[in-house]
């Protein structure tokens, strides 16, 4: 099964308390697929059915008037497309687990 690494980032307006309430849902949603890699920016690796269903709930989440929301695929994966500079706290979850 294919995988894709994707990022997904976010504004979400919080000037008011409903804001600030999908804020917290969006990043729930998030944490389900991937990992926060900046306080607005999930790295995932998902599946293309995976890809389909994240966006479909963070769509019914967010309001487009007044929220920002963007999902890039990363062609060539995560390691082709990185740069990071200063802390990188990414854990590839797909490496072999050492005890």
């Amino acid at each position: 099964m294919e995988r894709l690494d994707i990022l997904v980032t976010y504004d979400v307006n919080t000037v008011s308390e409903e804001g600030k309430a999908r804020l917290v849902r969006v990043a729930k949603i998030c944490k389900n697929y991937g990992q926060r890699v900046q306080m607005s920016v999930f790295e995932c690796r998902v599946t293309r059915a995976q890809l389909e269903e994240l966006e479909a709930k963070l769509l019914k989440v967010i309001e487009p008037d007044k929220d920002s929301l963007r999902i890039y695929t990363l062609p060539g994966g995560r390691e082709k497309c990185l740069r990071t500079h200063g802390q990188d706290r990414y854990q590839d979850f797909d490496d072999p687990l050492v005890l």
